[in-house]
């Protein structure tokens, strides 16, 4: 019998949790030790952090982790702050155990993959053995799946629906998905020897306790933000959003949701707005999955790509991905990115873009909305992705990829690069390059905004707050006198465009496709 270190690095929940299920059925495991690592070179503090309104979020999520596994099991999580290299091999030197475990969800991308062999490979010396486990964050096996024999890369909704059938075999009801696990009736925990480990001079220099972190979200002070981080709130935000609204669900079709959120609640996203505790771990995919088929179960219902069920294949679809495709978060050496040839980094435009300053409304109030909350609705991101790169500033997309991964709440590394290289025209899923969003829309638009009142827009970009909303979208086309009249004249108090918005998409297009001809 020996000890487990239950790293948890995105599974921060008790429920539907294969560590802490696994030590609590193992004969080989008396103790646990739940361990967060707080990784600066991650952007957990450090040179380049992410943003506040995304690291309040996990503060948030560890905080009410601990109180989950205090209350539920008499148990604690222990955070210390530095690299994993480092700081895991630490931990088991502490425990003195010539029969330890370590435990840890399966990440796709290679970094994660090699840091994890590298660990184990430390602590092998130490009398420890590592266990990763699959089917943490995903429906699917990754690893199983992208290493098999006949593995195609999927490049659509019909792809990713045989991968699915073909793994998990298919019943009258659909896909059979496992079913999510209960909680641990136990978690094995030594308090007494759980604080001995915390006061110790190597581990003590490195802790992070839940003072700490508490302390740390008031400094933050990023206000009231559209998601609360942990578990309690992502559980009780399913059964608000989907397992009391079946009707919801069924009727769900994402292309038709608006991107200005709910109307008269500014602060609700039309959509779930659970793929933030998706991404952290504070919710299993698998119990999203279970509650969207038991509404649709003997109903009529949207089907994939639209439904909720199809965004969570799309989503499989992206770490199947992220894991078989090479330099998949780069665009050379990408066999899923066209080697286009982008603009030189132009880092005013960048900046302008990134602080919605870019004189086009809509893509400034997305772009402010991020920057306070976090969030954005997936129509946003297709607008603003677009008008960075291949719609009217013509920067390479890894700029804006970049700008997500700080800000955005359910930021997720698979993701992120997926929908970036969709947007941006370069991949064999994407969309047609030639499919630019118009930065202005009006009510009829497919970024479906709602324009007879614009409250949106009055709400992130304040300076046209009293602008007629016959204007609002497009506000240097006001006549001088209801700009002055409204209190915003466009240049001096808000900005002219950065670009002529029909000029610069002709340019674009010929770009792009100069470059379409050259790579052939």
């Amino acid at each position: 019998m020996g000890t487990a270190i239950v790293w948890l690095r995105n599974t921060l929940r008790v429920h539907d949790n294969p560590l802490l299920h696994w030590a609590w059925e193992s004969d080989e495991v008396d103790s646990v030790i739940p361990l967060f690592v707080m990784d600066p070179s991650r952007g957990v503090g450090g040179e380049e952090p992410i943003s506040d309104t995304r690291m309040g979020f996990l503060y948030e999520s560890l905080v009410e982790l601990n109180q989950r596994l205090g209350s539920e099991h008499g148990a604690g999580l222990m955070v210390l702050a530095g690299q994993p290299e480092e700081v895991i091999p630490t931990v088991a030197k502490e425990l003195e155990t010539a029969d330890g475990w370590l435990l840890c969800d399966y990440v796709p991308d290679a970094r994660s993959r090699e840091e994890v062999e590298a660990i184990g490979e430390s602590l092998g010396g130490l009398g420890f053995r590592t266990r990763v486990f699959p089917c943490v964050s995903t429906i699917l096996d990754v690893e199983r799946v992208t290493q098999g024999e006949g593995f195609r890369d999927p490049k659509s909704s019909s792809d990713i629906a045989s991968i699915l059938g073909r793994v998990l075999g298919e019943g009258p009801d659909g896909y059979l998905v496992p079913g999510p696990l209960d909680p641990p009736e136990e978690v094995r925990f030594d308090r007494l020897r759980f604080e001995e480990l915390l006061e110790s001079e190597p581990l003590s220099k490195l802790l992070v306790t839940m003072d700490d972190i508490t302390g740390r979200i008031d400094d933050l002070g990023v206000g009231e933000s559209y998601f609360r981080g942990g578990e309690d709130e992502a559980l009780d935000r399913l059964r608000r959003k989907v397992s009391e609204r079946p009707e919801f669900v069924n009727e769900f079709s994402k292309p038709s949701t608006m991107s200005t959120n709910e109307h008269g609640h500014p602060m609700e996203p039309s959509t779930t707005g659970l793929s933030p505790y998706l991404s952290t771990g504070c919710l299993s995919v698998r119990k999203v999955w279970e509650e969207c088929a038991k509404a649709n179960l003997a109903s009529d219902h949207t089907k994939p790509p639209q439904s909720l069920i199809g965004q969570l294949m799309f989503r499989e679809m992206f770490y199947l991905l992220s894991r078989s495709v090479e330099n998949w978060d780069d665009d050379v050496g990408n066999s899923n990115c066209k080697p286009i040839e982008w603009g030189e980094h132009d880092e005013e435009l960048v900046r302008a873009w990134e602080e919605g300053m870019t004189g086009f409304p809509y893509i400034d109030a997305m772009m402010r909305q991020l920057e306070a909350t976090g969030w954005m609705h997936h129509l946003g991101r297709h607008a603003v992705s677009c008008f960075l790169t291949r719609g009217q500033l013509w920067q390479n997309w890894k700029h804006g990829r970049d700008v997500f991964d700080r800000k955005l709440v359910d930021s997720d590394w698979a993701v992120n690069n997926g929908n970036w290289l969709w947007l941006a025209g370069v991949a064999p899923f994407s969309m047609p390059y030639y499919r630019v969003y118009n930065p202005c829309p009006d009510s009829k638009s497919s970024l479906n905004v709602e324009a007879k009142e614009a409250s949106f827009i009055r709400h992130w970009v304040p300076e046209l707050a009293s602008f007629p909303s016959r204007y609002i979208f497009e506000p240097h086309l006001a006549p001088e006198h209801v700009q002055e009249e409204a209190g915003c004249v466009i240049g001096t108090d808000y900005p002219s465009p950065i670009v002529d918005r029909k000029e610069s998409r002709r340019v674009n297009l010929d770009l792009f496709k100069e470059s379409l001809a050259r790579i052939a």
